[in-house]
């Protein structure tokens, strides 16, 4: 199966299924020296696993990684880095019923349709378990990140038809860890986690944005053409399960403004070039220009329901489906570390990929 490695020279190449023995990952052309610190890897994992709180799945992991190579004396060495987390309470009987069923609106039919044969349990490869490789990789990322002074938070900024008014700079980026939703504005997170709440008793799902930002990112990143900055961290978010749209700066705000009211003009501040507004959403050309790097990730509603469905089998008959199992009412509190930690392996390929860039 091709299209499991993501990045040219910070690369992570994920592998495992939901229901298999393990989730891993290998992470190659991370440089070599950078102090590891595994309890900080085992709390962005924290952040991410299910069974957290009463608004996500119940499914308990405690997804605790297993370092295998790369590391010596806490430190990288250069090499490849290996890494598995191993899954504990997989109960692959609750998927039995939709063994020969396609689920509306998952890659049961897609995937069946590519390969002929499928993963039933979980949805196998396809399943957003599949992102705690990524957070774990994503984690060293941002160790590395951390070295250049650049730092990437997210937080959860709408769910359904409750959104937080303002941007980033509103809110204080401090308090996001302090609800399960992960929404820095306390009074706003009560209503979203009562909502939630209310959507899971109804048997249902709500979708939800998780907006980020990008701070101490140098000017120079990215490249022209095909692999622009802004287009790079489009397609990691529009890479992770459920995420159905992305814009940054401006985005779509942004078509109703003229020109005069939309560019950014430049100045210098004490011998730095910033700029005055910042709609560009710190990326002109594809490439940053050192502002803050902010954008936004919509994630659809869990596709899997508790009311009976339509569908169809793999003999083309029509079936009923019923969703049983664990699973996310609203994925956006969890998505929140996975947004995190592919916008810091966006970045942190982009900075290796700079260094050979110019003399």
């Amino acid at each position: 199966m091709a299209g499991n490695t993501f990045g040219q020279l910070f690369r992570i190449t994920t592998f495992g299924e939901s229901h298999g023995r393990a989730i891993g990952l290998v992470v190659d052309g991370c440089p070599a020296g950078l102090p590891v610190d595994e309890a900080f890897v085992q709390a962005e994992l924290a952040r991410r696993r299910p069974g957290q709180s009463k608004i996500v799945t119940q499914r308990k992991e405690a997804d605790q990684v297993e370092f295998f190579s790369g590391i010596f004396e806490g430190q990288t060495t250069g090499s490849p880095i290996g890494m598995a987390i191993f899954n504990a309470d997989a109960r692959s009987k609750d998927y039995s019923h939709i063994a020969d069923k396609f689920r509306p609106s998952h890659a049961d039919y897609t995937y069946h349709a590519k390969w002929g044969t499928r993963d039933y349990r979980g949805g196998g490869r396809s399943s957003a378990r599949e992102t705690a490789a990524r957070v774990a990789g994503g984690a060293l990322a941002k160790l590395f990140l951390k070295s250049y002074g650049i730092e990437v938070r997210a937080y959860v900024s709408q769910v359904g038809h409750l959104s937080l008014p303002g941007s980033y700079q509103d809110v204080d980026l401090s308090k996001t860890e302090d609800n399960p939703v992960r929404c820095p504005d306390m009074g706003m997170a009560a209503k979203m986690e009562r909502f939630i709440k209310e959507v899971r008793k109804a048997g249902d799902t709500v979708g939800g944005v998780v907006s980020a930002v990008i701070t101490g990112c140098p000017a120079g990143l990215g490249e022209p053409a095909f692999d622009k900055l802004h287009a790079d961290l489009g397609k990691a978010m529009l890479s992770i399960n459920a995420c159905k749209g992305f814009e940054y700066g401006s985005g779509f705000e942004g078509v109703s403004m003229r020109g005069s009211e939309h560019n950014d003009a430049f100045q210098n501040q004490d011998g730095q070039i910033v700029t005055t507004t910042n709609h560009s959403g710190g990326i002109q050309g594809g490439i940053s220009n050192g502002m803050d790097i902010y954008f936004r990730a919509a994630f659809k509603p869990v596709a899997t329901i508790v009311p009976p469905q339509a569908s169809v089998n793999e003999a083309g008959e029509a079936v009923t489906v019923e969703g049983k199992g664990r699973h996310d009412p609203c994925v956006v509190p969890r998505a929140v570390p996975i947004v995190e930690a592919m916008a810091a392996l966006t970045v942190a390929d982009h900075i290796l990929r700079q260094r050979s860039a110019r003399v």
